[in-house]
């Protein structure tokens, strides 16, 4: 059984107009312990141990290109299960300031990653899914079977409680497409934290 504990932070150097939930901290424990900690309003600093090189780099991408400051670490045992758990607490982590009073709630990106292209859309929503033109069931890379990047994914956007739609315009070769999809999503996560501007 899973028990979950989330702390919401608040950014000792925003403004007091700013959105007030600007980081989150996050622990879960079951079978291993999954610690996570966010900061949306960091420089991009990653510090992430899933256990799988690939996904580690991925996160770490992630959080480069939002310039969320990511800390997720995730005890060994189960690799499926956790990889799940780790989502899960990012997702729940990112809840919060993306629900924030004065923020946009919505974003998109086009990245590249080499030949690969990708395009990513969300939404903050009570209906959260993924919609996406990429199979992503078969092929493995470094290690990764990339039917675990998917549900990680859905994971992630179920717990943070968005609506994504990804779209891949070019790319074949594997990892480079799930790079191209982790960067596209790093930085419209990080415009759908950022304050509402009139007319937005």
């Amino acid at each position: 059984m899973r028990s979950v504990s989330i702390i919401g932070l608040a950014s000792a150097d925003l403004k007091a107009s700013s959105p007030p939930v600007r980081s989150a901290t996050m622990a879960a424990t079951g079978q291993g312990r999954t610690s996570v900690r966010v900061n949306v309003t960091g420089t991009g600093k990653a510090s992430v141990e899933t256990g799988i090189s690939v996904l580690d780099h991925l996160v770490s991408l992630l959080a480069t290109y939002a310039s969320f400051d990511i800390a997720l670490e995730v005890e060994p045992g189960n690799a499926d299960a956790e990889i799940v758990g780790a989502a899960r607490a990012l997702g729940e982590s990112l809840a919060a300031p993306l629900r924030a009073k004065g923020v946009r709630g919505h974003g998109a990106a086009i990245l590249p990653a080499d030949e690969a292209l990708a395009n990513v859309v969300l939404e903050v929503s009570d209906r959260p899914a993924v919609f996406s033109n990429v199979d992503l069931s078969q092929a493995r890379v470094g290690g990764l079977a990339t039917d675990v990047a998917a549900r990680f994914l859905d994971q992630l956007t179920e717990s943070a409680g968005l609506t994504v739609h990804v779209r891949l315009i070019e790319g074949s070769d594997t990892q480079h497409v799930l790079e191209a999809i982790f960067k596209a999503l790093g930085v419209a996560l990080a415009e759908a934290c950022r304050p509402r501007k009139d007319g937005q």
